[in-house]
C-alpha cells in the first residue's frame, strides 16, 4: 500500500489543509467497490457532468443529495415483484450503493436526469460577485472595476 506524505507542503503552504486531507482520504480508500461505473465530463470553464450506470433502477430508487461541497448518490435495491416464473440466472446487478463526490466550493447541482439507464447529474460553479478579483485604485483613483477573464486578456496583448 503506498501512503502519500504532503508534509513537506503543509509546512509551507497555510489554508490548504482540506485539499491535503482530502487527497490522503482518496488515496486510502481507494480499494473500494467501483458499482456503479461513472464518467465525470468537462463540458466548460464552469460546467461538468458526471454519468452514472444505473441500469435498472428507477428515478424513485434514487437518492441525490448535495450538501456543501459532497454530492451523495444512493440506490435502493427493490424487490422485484415480478413473480411471473423462477429465475434460473441472475446476472444483472440489482443492488443497492452509495456513491459521494467532493465538489469544490461555489459548486452545485443544475439537473439531474435518468434516461436510458444513465443518471446525468450536471453541475455549475457559480463563484460570487464578492469573490471574484477586483481592480484596485491606487491613490485615490477611481473606484473598484471587476476585472473579467476576457477583458485581463486583452489587457496583456495590448501591452
Amino acid at each position: 500500500m503506498s501512503r502519500l506524505d504532503f508534509t513537506p507542503y503543509r509546512r509551507s503552504t497555510v489554508g490548504f489543509d482540506r485539499l491535503f486531507d482530502l487527497l490522503e482520504n482518496q488515496a486510502r480508500g481507494n480499494g473500494g467497490d467501483n458499482y456503479p461505473p461513472f464518467n465525470i465530463q468537462r463540458r466548460g470553464d464552469d460546467d461538468y457532468r458526471i454519468t452514472l450506470a444505473v441500469a435498472g433502477f428507477r428515478a424513485g430508487d434514487l437518492d441525490i443529495t448535495a450538501q456543501q461541497n459532497l454530492l451523495t448518490i444512493q440506490g435502493r435495491k427493490r424487490d422485484d415483484e415480478d413473480g411471473e416464473g423462477e429465475m434460473l440466472h441472475v446476472g444483472i446487478a440489482n443492488r443497492g450503493f452509495e456513491r459521494r463526490f467532493e465538489l469544490a466550493d461555489y459548486v452545485r447541482v443544475a439537473n439531474a436526469d435518468l434516461a436510458d439507464g444513465l443518471l446525468t447529474i450536471d453541475l455549475v460553479r457559480e463563484v460570487p460577485e464578492a469573490m471574484k478579483p477586483k481592480k484596485i485604485a491606487v491613490n485615490g483613483q477611481k473606484g473598484l472595476e471587476v476585472i473579467e477573464g476576457d477583458k485581463r486578456d486583452d489587457q496583456a496583448d495590448a501591452a
